[in-house]
């Protein structure tokens, strides 16, 4: 790789002594770069540039571009690369066994069968470039000009960002284009590209700058070569703003950047780029292009990659109509994705299966096991054995989520000895059964009401010391409410809680079960704890099953408290309440409150800043009247998994209906949104106006401590070394805003760019001025993650982002001192 050859020939680093009076080119003391080829390597800093094809546009019409999934619903925070992974960090259950999502088989990635052939990454020569003409300097005819651009050359890549800008301001007087476009140039050819890039922007800034084709080009290419896909994104959209097309070699190089990138929210912007690529460009691009953005959409697990299926689809219609090769990986890819859909496709899988016998293609385990999960959705039982007899012959072993799969085809037509077989089998054959397979077993006989073999079973998991076992609890206690065996139910939770971490769902079907047997003191007592406790919470299930014991036994005065815990939580009573409810309520009240108005309590605003602060997203309609927020957790990190039920609950009567939990079932999306509202312009306005992240130029009234707290929760972390860093997204005024009011608070800080994105570092004993602030608003279930001399970290540590403030300088310096990494 050029970026790579790059770093091998980079020369040391020694020391001149001169003296630095004047930003002029006169003897200095600065950083020159030497190796043993000194002399040779000063001749070749200004060969003339290599020239290429001249790019030609040739449009075709193209396939309707496919329907991203929504920013809400895109990432399950993972890597967006495929060619590397993100760390990964679960809530651990007491005795620290629970990992909830071991046991879900939408977390099997798929397997690909081949390695892929060429990478996109290692697949660009000869990319369609525009031609390139920049003027040597030995025909310049000046020569105070040649020995100032000559010294430039030298001094630039030895400063950063500040001092570099500050270099090139002091020669505006002398400075043209044509003297800018071969500073930018040179800088290319010594590999310095970050250099080239500063030059380019500070170019754009002056009064004589005239768009160059070629040259913005060749930047993007280099700083996408390196892997820097913000500046070649930046560059990328500089170009478009021009009215003109990206390159074919621009499109590619940035794409392969995205992929190439574990950031969160790469993925999608490869896959936008790539369909631009097509329909704006006019492009074909390479089948390592096709192939490499294919296995990404499939290198996450199922669950998070089946919203990707129409962008995987249109990679499969673009490889057909441009007559390239369709692999066996993109046939079994398109079937896996489509088994993974909540409705099945089943004449699209049989078209795709059909596709591969003609092109004389097997089906491989991957394809058969996914054949298998389409028949567990439908209850297909004859095509599911069929399935089965072709892995029983295919070579190596059988995987364990086959065997779940065959069981719930079996469970799904009411077959449950059968699938109790199957589980006996999978047992024989693999010598113990999976998390998942037991969780299966499990549910099949509790909803049939097979108590004595669901008991069995859930002692035989126990005794294996397989985790977790929260569903299996939550399947017991469910079936006892529904055979009205609640000494057993009172038995197993209490169990459940002695193994388990506490979850709403379990404490939602005892409560049930307490106001069923009329223990309505026990009741109060439970709810009163879910209540209290952040981790659990009520929801509108809980405070109507409490509120119709209350009036059922005539304890008026209790209901009327629930009545008003409802109103202020918005919570929807239940119809069969209502009358009974209104009598109660016209007894003591003359007016009855209506717990449907929607507005923002004085809390929920000032949560709201503070998420929007650390990265929270607003969409708005094309005449910006109705507003819709994204509320977006990353699924690998501790504390948002905990604050995302947290944040669920306190915005709930906004969120729109696909946001909200099924009946049974209290599992929290990480990505969720509100509805569509009005309302929400306000905030609109002052932190999204145009569709991009803004600092309003109030918020120095709105920092409060609350706000601090959920800024550190949802965009901030604690480091190894017990620094505390806050993610912000904005201008430099707007930053230098919040740190000068930071600082009147006694909160003194530094701060970091890295791309698009400045850190707020509290380092050191400030960090601990911070905590002692937002403490009392933090929840209790993070203070353990999130306290200052806690032992205790989040598994998704910003260490791995590289966030060095040793390179950067304090706010109250000029902007210019603002270190600007990359990504």
């Amino acid at each position: 790789m050029l970026v790579n050859r790059a770093q091998d020939l980079s020369p040391t680093l020694t020391t001149v002594t001169t003296s630095f009076p004047s930003l002029n080119p006169t003897p200095c003391k600065t950083l020159m770069r030497t190796n043993p080829f000194s002399s040779l390597s000063f001749l070749r800093l200004f060969r003339p540039l290599s020239h290429t094809k001249v790019l030609v546009f040739r449009p075709r019409i193209p396939h309707p571009t496919p329907q991203l999934p929504p920013s809400f619903s895109r990432h399950r925070f993972f890597s967006s690369s495929s060619f590397s992974a993100a760390p990964v960090s679960f809530i651990a259950e007491k005795e620290g066994e629970e990992k909830w999502d071991s046991s879900n088989t939408e977390n099997e990635a798929f397997a690909f069968e081949d390695d892929g052939g060429v990478f996109a990454g290692n697949d660009m020569k000869h990319l369609v470039a525009p031609e390139m003409e920049v003027k040597e300097l030995e025909e310049l005819p000046e020569h105070w000009r040649r020995s100032k651009l000559a010294w430039l050359c030298k001094e630039l890549p030895a400063h950063k960002a500040g001092t570099l800008v500050r270099i090139l301001n002091a020669q505006k007087k002398w400075m043209r284009q044509e003297d800018a476009t071969y500073l930018a140039v040179h800088s290319i050819r010594i590999r310095e590209n970050e250099t080239g890039f500063r030059v380019y922007k500070w170019m754009m800034q002056q009064h004589w700058y005239r768009f160059d084709f070629a040259l913005a080009t060749k930047l993007a290419d280099y700083t996408g070569k390196e892997r820097k896909f913000a500046k070649c994104r930046e560059i990328f959209d500089d170009i478009i703003n021009q009215g003109r097309v990206p390159s074919e070699s621009t499109f590619h190089i940035l794409i392969v950047a995205y992929l190439s990138s574990p950031v969160h929210g790469c993925l999608d912007e490869a896959c936008s780029i790539y369909n631009r690529m097509i329909q704006l460009g006019g492009y074909q691009p390479r089948l390592s292009l096709h192939n490499s953005l294919f296995r990404a959409l499939l290198s996450k697990p199922g669950g998070s990659s089946k919203y990707y299926l129409k962008q995987a689809e249109f990679i499969f219609h673009n490889l057909e109509t441009c007559g390239l090769e369709v692999q066996k990986d993109i046939y079994g890819g398109l079937i896996w994705l489509h088994s993974y859909q909540d409705t099945v496709d089943k004449e699209r899988i049989k078209s795709l299966r059909k596709m591969m016998q003609e092109a004389g293609m097997e089906e491989g385990r991957e394809v058969l096991v996914s054949i298998l999960r389409a028949c567990s959705k439908e209850g297909d039982v004859e095509e599911a054995e069929r399935t089965w007899l072709k892995l029983l012959d295919s070579n190596g072993n059988i995987p364990s989520q086959a065997f779940v799969y065959k069981m719930e085809v079996y469970a799904k037509v009411g077959e449950i000895m059968k699938s109790l077989e199957v589980f006996r089998q999978m047992q024989k054959y693999l010598g113990s059964a999976s998390v998942a397979a037991y969780h299966k077993i499990i549910e099949v006989l509790c909803k049939s009401q097979q108590m004595d073999l669901a008991e069995s079973l859930m002692k035989e998991f126990m005794e294996s010391g397989k985790k977790p076992l929260m569903p299996s609890y939550i399947e017991l206690t469910d079936m006892y409410l529904n055979m009205s065996l609640h000494d057993k139910l009172e038995s197993t939770f209490l169990e459940c809680l002695e193994k388990c971490r506490p979850n709403r769902t379990i404490y939602n079907i005892y409560l049930n079960s307490l106001v069923k047997v009329g223990n309505l003191e026990k009741a109060g007592e439970i709810f009163g704890q879910m209540h209290g406790n952040s981790t659990i919470g009520v929801n509108a299930r809980s405070c109507n099953t409490i509120l119709g014991g209350y009036l059922s036994s005539g304890d008026f005065l209790k209901a009327e408290k629930i009545y008003d815990l409802m109103c202020q939580k918005k919570y929807e009573i239940e119809s069969l309440l209502i009358e009974k409810l209104d009598y109660v309520l016209s007894l003591s009240r003359k007016e009855v409150k209506k717990p449907v108005s929607l507005k923002l309590s004085k809390e929920q605003r000032q949560i709201l800043v503070g998420l929007l602060l650390g990265g929270l997203k607003i969409d708005s309609d094309g005449e910006r009247k109705n507003h819709m927020i994204r509320f977006e957790f990353n699924q690998n990190s501790v504390t948002h998994s905990i604050l995302k039920r947290h944040i669920h609950d306190q915005y709930h009567e906004w969120l729109h209906p696909s946001s909200k939990p099924t009946d049974g079932n209290d599992d929290i999306p990480h990505k969720f949104s509100t509805i569509s509202h009005s309302y929400f312009g306000f905030y609109a306005d002052q932190f999204w106006p145009r569709g991009q992240p803004v600092i309003p130029k109030l918020i120095h009234r709105w920092l409060s401590p609350l706000v601090l707290a959920y800024w550190y929760m949802y965009g901030g972390y604690k480091t190894s070394y017990g620094d505390i860093l806050l993610k912000l997204k904005g201008s430099r005024e707007g930053v230098e805003k919040v740190v000068k009011t930071l600082k009147a608070k006694t909160l003194h800080c530094r701060v970091k760019r890295k791309g698009k994105v400045y850190w707020i570092g509290f380092l050191g004993s400030n960090s601990m001025w911070f905590w002692k602030l937002v403490e009392p608003y933090i929840l209790d279930d993070l203070k353990d993650f999130l306290k200052i001399g806690s032992d205790t970290t989040d598994g998704y540590a910003v260490e791995s982002q590289d966030i060095n403030f040793d390179s950067a300088s304090d706010s109250d310096e000029k902007a210019s001192d603002y270190d600007e990494d990359d990504n």
